[in-house]
């Protein structure tokens, strides 16, 4: 088995990996950055949203109570803080660099103001990602997946590689997480393919701790192909109509169609229910073609013309909230271990979102991490593999519909019972993982999250908890986290 040693080994190539290589980089470290799929990879190049900067000193606390608010009670005030003063600097940074934001903000949904920057139109995350890239000395692996960590003495010193070209064993000095999230793990959903939960199943197995999964993001409009229509499209003057032609979002919240996208994914399930379908109509919007062209190709691309007609929408899984627990330095608790960006739960998303503070988050902590990983560089000798998860993918398309129905934009009690019988019966295998495929890797990491996901969720549930305004916090509620250690599933106070 072919062997390659490195300071920094980063998992993911989205924008926390790609930036926290270029800050390790900056201070004259080995890096060995692996991309499972080809570049651009990632959930980066699907944001069409931009990045939201706070605008100057007085906007910051405006920035940050829009946060609270988003979060439903379960944002942590100082980590949210601490992000968002750190924004203008990487903003200088990235203009520096000279990617070229637009010089106009936008507003999205969440927002009391326009703050949201944006890089060719609806492309952001794309060009954000592509810009980055062409700044990155060390070359990315494409086609790499990490399907083992390599533990010394409860020290993560590195992983076990699936390659093109077969396995691979690579040691490191420390290993940081920027896989992303699990929202393959639902039927209708905005993820790209890569989308499996890869980092947190390898970070719980390693002994880190599993926050708040049961806090998924459906955002409110995605075609029927999951394509996503952006935020900001709502931003800009798009409404939302119901089958009967009525605009509906006033009756829901007095932000109509610019509520966070948890009111909004709730109010357009319910009006698809109660009338039948959901439309989005964009004609409002003044150079549609030239301000979104990533949407209307999208529309093009499925026979639907956003310039004569409003589109079919419906909530598609979008983002996770929860994922693996860190500090503020993305520290995971278990020595050689950090993590950025979707796979981590730092407290900064708290049960919900803000719209387009996830690229800042990815940016911050991206770089974080990093820094704080060359600062704990470690190369013990001796080191063994964990057991791969493994599970037959045939088995996948029954538990994605099972969690489409009965754990998506709205969960009942009895539904989620059945969701977890169905996750509980499957076969979840501990195999060597020189000797799994990625797809098994995949599907095994997929079901873990799903197993852990419905016991938060059914937990949470039994508090009167939930993903959506109406029901959580509620007043005189004490709010609180969900994590899983080991087996257990337990509170964890704020």
């Amino acid at each position: 088995m072919e062997r390659l040693e490195t300071d920094l080994l980063v998992l993911g190539a989205g924008v926390a990996g790609v930036y926290g290589a270029l800050a390790a980089e900056a201070e004259g470290a080995r890096i060995l950055l692996l991309s499972k799929d080809p570049l651009p990879s990632g959930s980066t190049p699907w944001a069409q949203g931009g990045v939201a900067f706070p605008l100057d000193e007085a906007d910051l606390e405006a920035h940050l109570l829009d946060t609270l608010r988003a979060g439903r009670g379960l944002v942590d005030p100082a980590v949210a803080r601490s992000i968002l003063e750190e924004a203008p600097r990487h903003l200088e940074r990235l203009l520096a660099l000279g990617l070229p934001f637009h010089p106009e903000p936008t507003r999205e949904g969440g927002h009391s103001r326009p703050r949201v920057r944006h890089l060719g139109g609806d492309r952001s995350g794309l060009l954000l990602l592509r810009g980055l890239l062409a700044r990155l000395r060390s070359p990315v692996l494409e086609g790499y997946m990490a399907a083992s960590l390599l533990l010394s003495g409860g020290r993560v010193v590195g992983a076990l590689v699936l390659s093109p070209g077969g396995p691979l064993w690579v040691r490191a000095g420390a290993v940081l997480l920027a896989t992303g999230g699990f929202g393959r793990l639902y039927p209708v959903t905005t993820n790209p393919k890569g989308a499996t939960g890869d980092g947190m199943a390898l970070a719980w197995r390693a002994g880190g701790v599993l926050r708040d999964l049961e806090f998924v993001q459906f955002h409110p409009t995605a075609l029927p192909d999951g394509a996503l229509i952006s935020e900001a499209c709502r931003g800009e003057g798009a409404i939302l109509l119901n089958a009967h032609g009525e605009r509906f979002m006033p009756r829901y919240d007095p932000l109509g169609e610019l509520a966070p996208r948890d009111v909004v994914a709730r109010a357009v399930h319910r009006e698809r229910e109660r009338t039948g379908g959901v439309y989005l109509d964009l004609r409002p919007i003044p150079n549609l073609r030239e301000r979104f062209p990533t949407v209307v190709a999208s529309a093009l691309a499925l026979g639907l013309d956003p310039f004569r007609e409003p589109l079919p929408v419906a909530p598609a899984a979008h983002y996770a909230m929860g994922g693996v627990r860190t500090d503020l330095r993305g520290f995971t608790g278990v020595p050689g271990l950090y993590a950025a960006g979707e796979v981590a739960s730092t407290g900064f998303h708290g049960a919900n979102r803000l719209a387009s503070n996830s690229l800042l988050e990815g940016l911050v902590m991206g770089e974080r991490a990093a820094l704080a990983a060359l600062g704990d560089l470690a190369f013990p000798k001796g080191a063994e593999p964990l057991p791969a998860l493994s599970l037959d993918p045939g088995l996948l398309p029954a538990l994605r519909e099972a969690m489409g129905r009965e754990a998506g934009v709205v969960r009942r009690g009895e539904g989620l019972k059945r969701a977890l019988d169905l996750a509980e019966g499957l076969p979840l295998l501990e195999r060597p993982p020189q000797e799994v495929a990625r797809e098994e890797v995949e599907a095994g990491n997929l079901l873990l999250l799903a197993r852990l996901l419905l016991r938060m969720a059914l937990l949470r549930r039994e508090s009167r908890g939930g993903h959506f305004r109406e029901d959580f916090p509620g007043e005189g509620e004490e709010a609180y986290h969900l994590e899983a250690r080991g087996q257990e599933v337990r509170p964890s106070p704020l």
